[in-house]
């Protein structure tokens, strides 16, 4: 069975891929002749999952699903949220990003934060979502150089090193993308038996 990830990103793909088993082969919007970047412009991490998830499957009509993850910061009511990748302005520099945030969190002493990402499937014509969570805070100092956006001042819970200190085998055991991962995999593994 065929399904598409609705991403250019290669590396997303066969990661993907890689964990499902032989029944489905992993699409990218690049190999469904879809080459334009789909406006990220909703209100929720949800409407953006979903938005994309729609897009791709209007155009080929085939399962697909999609993916959006944003930081939630307690201090600052969930921000910076579904704009994370846009924080600091519409170039997505995560260092801007990251400096904006320290500089709003300077001297508070809530640090409380969690990643979250949430996946839309379009199977057999249905919709449906799945979460993931991780929780953590965020330190004053960046740390590390694996990983990528807010993950040098993440500090998981339960954790000493930061997202960007962790091994990637590690983070993407434990990550809210991985999460997310596993209650799509699930779904697919019981749906595609039951078909």
């Amino acid at each position: 069975m065929k399904l598409i990830f609705a991403t250019n990103n290669k590396h997303k793909v066969r990661e993907i891929a890689s964990l499902l088993d032989d029944s489905y082969t992993v699409l990218g919007l690049n190999d469904v002749d879809i080459f334009e970047d789909i406006r990220e412009d909703g209100e929720t991490l949800e409407d953006n999952a979903l938005h994309k998830a729609r897009y791709v499957f209007e155009r080929t009509g085939m399962n697909v699903f999609a993916d959006d993850t944003g930081l939630e910061v307690d201090e600052l009511n969930g921000a910076p949220g579904v704009h994370s990748a846009r924080f600091a302005g519409e170039n997505k520099d995560p260092d801007a990003n990251i400096t904006k945030l320290l500089g709003l969190l300077a001297g508070k002493s809530n640090r409380k934060a969690r990643f979250r990402t949430v996946i839309a499937l379009i199977f057999n014509k249905k919709e449906y979502l799945f979460e993931g969570t991780v929780k953590g805070e965020i330190i004053d100092v960046r740390r590390g150089t694996e990983g990528f956006g807010y993950d040098p001042v993440f500090l998981a819970d339960g954790y000493e090193q930061t997202f960007a200190e962790i091994p990637l085998s590690e983070k993407n055991r434990i990550s809210h993308r991985a999460r997310a991962t596993r209650k799509l995999l699930n779904f697919l593994s019981t749906h595609h038996q039951s078909q």
